[in-house]
């Protein structure tokens, strides 16, 4: 990368940190929507998203650093010279391949354009002292103060940390952590109307994208070396929609047959729905609600590039379904909003916006949501309820209490659902009826399913 195209890429990144960290922007909103104004190429986009998400994955950590670096609290700092510190002490603590003189001197120049020679000085000084150091940094003792250790070397919230120490143990959390830190890999669902996996992967691949197959779900797709999603061969074809492998399992959980009618509660932006209807041969009906109308409009889109037509999108709240729709059923998918503890690692900034207050709340929501649809299912006909969390309070839990309270509920075995071959420390859950992926353990995003039939 040239020098002149580094330095733009670097002040992108600066600018889209201000709106996500000082106005709460959405990260993968903000950066899609300054890439698309600027003139960079695909290597100094590439390089802006690593800056960006490095940025804010390592932000716990990161702060730590920079407040042993300077004399004065970090909040007196203006906000564009903290964030310029903070992406300079990333490049040159994580970013190996990048010389430290040159996150230094870049530094430098993105503080003489924002501010005043004193604090060019000032950003150059600390940069310098922190690429001195970066080996020896006195993070908190391990067996002493484990949590702390954790939270500010693998830039995790203190909270989430403690409940992950008391469920994991003190290894398992520094690899779920760590794990987290890494860039999340891109999965597409194959549209099977259209094509085989294996084609599409051979497609992707004659156009120089690395590909790979999934382990979890027969339609998945791993890609790697590409610019932007609308832009690879096959998108406006519909040949695939992106999908973590984790999150296609959940179709094959529900595992609609064709012609039968299909209820997706709270169904934007409609990846599940759209591969519900995959596995139904295009055939039957789904009836996608969600409360909000611009994700009925991301289903719309969805299904309409890929093809499907059995989808009807319905303004409505899940916990209302029941009035119109009583023993209506044949399938029914509640993919309850949640707190979205096991994808920290795709949404990078996520992380530093929950609290543990969130999740009683939330455990709330989900059990009113799971009760209130429940009532749209037949007799005989299936229940699959799915998180994107790691938290029992909103997993197991929500199914343990929807069970004691409807008996004519019972659970269902994925063993022989399952897309997989099923491991020896998950036998014991599937054949109880829910399977919890972990970012540790199987290397896809924190996924919850449970199945149930109404008898």
């Amino acid at each position: 990368m040239k020098t002149g195209t580094a330095r733009d890429a670097r002040e992108l990144s600066i600018l889209i940190l201000i709106e996500i960290i000082t106005k709460e922007g959405f990260a993968n909103l903000v950066i899609d929507s300054f890439l698309t104004e600027s003139k960079l190429n695909k290597v100094e986009r590439s390089f802006v998203t690593q800056l960006v998400y490095g940025v804010m994955r390592h932000y716990n950590t990161l702060e730590w650093i920079l407040a042993h670096f300077i004399r004065e609290k970090i909040s007196k700092l203006k906000p564009v010279m903290r964030i310029i510190l903070l992406t300079g002490i990333y490049q040159i603590v994580y970013l190996t391949k990048i010389p430290d003189s040159a996150a230094c001197n870049e530094a430098a120049n993105l503080a003489r354009k924002y501010g005043h020679q004193g604090v060019v000085a000032f950003v150059n000084g600390v940069l310098r002292n922190v690429a001195r150091q970066k080996d020896n940094l006195p993070y908190p003792d391990a067996e002493e103060r484990p949590e702390d250790h954790i939270a500010i070397k693998y830039s995790h919230p203190e909270w989430l940390v403690a409940r992950w120490l008391d469920r994991y143990g003190f290894a398992e959390t520094v690899k779920l952590c760590r794990k987290n830190n890494e860039p999340a890999k891109i999965w597409l669902r194959c549209n099977t109307l259209k094509m085989t996996a294996a084609d599409l992967e051979q497609k992707l691949a004659d156009e120089g994208i690395t590909t790979s197959r999934s382990k979890y779900a027969p339609e998945g797709v791993g890609i790697q070396g590409f610019d932007t999603i609308s832009k690879l061969p096959g998108y406006e074809e519909g040949l695939f929609q992106v999908q973590d492998e984790s999150s296609m399992v959940v179709g094959h959980v529900v595992k609609p047959s064709p012609g039968a009618k299909v209820i997706d509660a709270c169904s934007g932006p409609g990846g599940k729905t759209t591969h519900l209807a995959q596995l139904m041969s295009n055939e039957g009906i789904i009836k996608a609600f969600d409360i909000y109308e611009h994700k009925l409009k991301l289903i719309t889109d969805n299904y309409t590039r890929l093809g499907v037509t059995i989808v009807e999108t319905q303004l409505g709240d899940a916990t209302l379904l029941y009035k119109n729709l009583t023993d209506w059923a044949d399938y029914l998918l509640v993919d309850a909003p949640c707190s979205g503890t096991g994808v920290l690692g795709r949404r990078a900034d996520s992380r530093w916006r929950k609290s543990p207050e969130q999740l009683t709340e939330l455990a709330e929501l989900q059990a009113s949501i799971l009760t209130a649809a429940s009532r749209c299912v037949k007799p005989g006909g299936i229940l699959v309820y799915s998180t994107c969390s790691m938290e029992p309070e909103e997993n197991q839990q929500v199914i343990e209490g929807f069970l004691a309270k409807n008996c004519n509920f019972i659970p269902q075995n994925l063993v022989p659902l399952l897309p997989f071959e099923v491991d020896v420390e998950d036998q014991d859950n599937a054949t109880k009826g829910y399977f919890q992926f972990l970012p540790q353990r199987h290397g896809t995003d924190g996924f919850f399913v449970a199945r149930m039939k109404r008898i």
